[in-house]
């Protein structure tokens, strides 16, 4: 089993940043890949990014330049730095690790483990 807790959410007012970030404990994730969802009030949870044990990242297009997902596997850890964030960035942040490299890491249904989140809000 695969336990991750996530910290690092706050408020913080448009254009400001935040960084995210992600212990795990468990297993040794360097092999795992590693993601950041997301899920506003009455919306759905939405794929933000993802690193892959190869280094290979993903985005969504909403936030991409903004945000940087980085690993540290000597640390057990993922990590997300969010710059220039918008009110619309406003959300519960949910940490996910996974071995399935065969679908799409933008479907939530392709992650096997999930933090319980932490809440980012963003005031215009």
């Amino acid at each position: 089993q695969v336990q991750l807790v996530e910290s690092g959410g706050g408020s913080v007012q448009a254009g400001g940043s935040l960084r995210l970030s992600c212990a795990a404990s468990g297993r040794t994730l360097s092999t795992y890949a590693m993601g950041w969802f997301r899920q506003a009030p009455g919306k759905e949870r939405e794929f933000v990014a993802a690193v892959y044990y190869s280094d290979v990242t993903y985005y969504a297009a909403t936030v991409k330049g903004r945000f940087t997902i980085s690993r540290d596997n000597g640390k057990n850890a993922v990590y997300m730095q969010m710059n220039n964030l918008k009110p619309e960035d406003t959300a519960v942040y949910y940490c996910a690790a996974t071995l399935d490299y065969s679908n799409s890491a933008f479907e939530s249904r392709t992650w096997h483990y999930w933090g319980q989140g932490t809440q980012v809000t963003v005031s215009s």
